[in-house]
């Protein structure tokens, strides 16, 4: 079996792989406090209540986006796993020719993406993360990362909102019956939904003008099902989209 972990800035992403089949997905908060030996912890009580036996892991790899957690969460998996995992970065075979400016700021959740998306469409292709930040990664002919954006995530922009706004308060992410909010509620949901989706629209236009094309699109993110029903153009949606990459990757570099 493998173990595949993304790290983002908000959650732990595990998914557990025998072969091509993902047969266990859970999720950790990411807590720069925690040390080594409590996210083993971790890590051994989510397997016992699974039903997952940790000697049968043959490898492990981790992509992260948090670099002072990095340490403590490979050593961690060294610990329950008994193998070091892989950690994806510089030198690691992905298959994706990187042309941006600087390739070592590549964040590996972008690259992840970018792998499992090429598996899943081909390339050229566009891939959206609805994440703690709002990621889009444009993948050219020949897999060639070409560059994207990055804007404030769905709830990022919700939190930022209400805490500077005095009569603002939280909500839910339930669409409103219509874009023209008749109370404060409606009108939150109104921006956070189909502002989001008006904005993906909008970004996907402009990013199939450069390319000279309209290309495939790959969506990944737990919001992402909230807001595609809203945009424009058709999608694939993947939620375990990372998992895939990290499992692709693995094995590209399984020796």
């Amino acid at each position: 079996m493998l173990l595949a972990i993304d790290m983002g800035n908000t959650n732990i992403t595990l998914g557990v792989y025998r072969e091509d089949d993902l047969l266990l997905v859970s999720r950790l908060a990411t807590d720069t406090t925690r040390m080594r030996d409590q996210y083993a912890s971790d890590l051994l009580s989510l397997f016992q209540l699974h039903g997952v036996d940790a000697k049968q892991f043959s490898g492990a790899i981790v992509s992260s986006v948090v670099p002072t957690l990095d340490h403590a969460i490979c050593e961690a998996v060294e610990m329950i796993v008994g193998r070091k995992p892989l950690l994806v970065g510089p030198g690691t075979k992905t298959g994706i020719n990187i042309r941006i400016d600087n390739p070592a700021q590549l964040g590996a959740d972008l690259l992840v993406g970018a792998v499992a998306a090429v598996a899943k469409v081909g390339s050229p292709c566009v891939i959206w993360d609805l994440g703690t930040a709002t990621t889009v990664s444009v993948v050219g002919a020949g897999n060639t990362f070409l560059g994207g954006a990055i804007m404030p995530g769905i709830k990022t922009s919700l939190k930022s909102l209400v805490s500077n706004a005095s009569l603002l308060h939280d909500i839910s992410f339930d669409p409103p019956r219509s874009v023209i909010g008749a109370n404060t509620v409606a009108c939150m949901q109104s921006g956070s939904v189909y502002g989001t989706a008006a904005m993906i629209d909008g970004m996907n236009r402009r990013i199939f003008a450069e390319l000279g094309q309209e290309v495939p699109l790959v969506v990944t993110g737990g919001l992402a099902k909230v807001v595609l029903p809203y945009c424009e153009h058709e999608s694939t949606y993947d939620d375990n989209l990372l998992l895939e990459g990290l499992r692709i990757i693995y094995e590209k570099n399984k020796k």
